[in-house]
């Protein structure tokens, strides 16, 4: 079987889902559209923690996403596909998107270079994150907008790219003398101003 004959076949086995299973499509939907903004709010919870094994995690995971996002641009212009919905009839397609370029998916790539940095910091807990990311992931096809193959390279790209980043960055002395400068300013910013009585 070819790999783009498998690419399509994994497709329909996990799409077509939506049709026989069709009362999980709205959690999926859900799942593939706004579990975005719950990442968003957990970044912002872990960074204001005030914790330096937070921040320096943070801070990991956002390098991550970035060095992912280059990767994936390049592999982008290497091969190209469109959105299964675009290319394929009969297409369970569940949300609203643009006609581009899906290789590889950006939604991938952004979970999993969070939640793979996620997993790596926080050990126990940790897994939960992963599975996010998997989730996430499969969602992307069930609603019609990526091939498994568009996730798969995505996931690749960031769990490399977390590895990389995870053993070097919280090395490199400048990010920690950066760290630490924010964290002077933000005390010194949130620190109570004495009132002076007016004689």
């Amino acid at each position: 079987m070819a790999l783009s004959e498998a690419n399509i076949y994994l497709f329909r086995l996990i799409n077509d889902l939506g049709k026989q299973y069709p009362h999980f499509n709205s959690s999926f939907v859900f799942i593939a559209e706004y579990m975005v903004y719950f990442l968003a709010l957990s970044v912002i919870y872990f960074w204001f923690r005030r914790n330096e094994h937070s921040r320096i995690m943070v801070i990991c995971a956002g390098s991550t996403f970035i060095v992912s996002e280059m990767i994936g641009k390049i592999a982008g212009k290497i091969h190209s596909n469109y959105q299964p919905f675009s290319e394929l009839p009969n297409v369970n397609q569940l949300i609203e998107k643009a006609v581009d370029n899906s290789f590889p998916s950006d939604h991938t790539i952004l979970f999993f270079s969070f939640c793979m940095t996620f997993w790596l910091f926080k050990k126990g807990s940790g897994l939960l994150w992963l599975l996010l990311a998997i989730i996430v992931g499969i969602s992307r096809i069930w609603v019609g907008v990526h091939y498994p193959a568009d996730v798969i390279v995505g996931a690749v790209i960031s769990i490399f790219s977390t590895i990389v980043v995870y053993f070097t960055l919280p090395k490199l002395t400048f990010i920690n003398h950066a760290l630490e400068l924010y964290e002077k300013i933000e005390r010194y910013v949130s620190r109570p101003k004495i009132k002076t009585k007016d004689f």
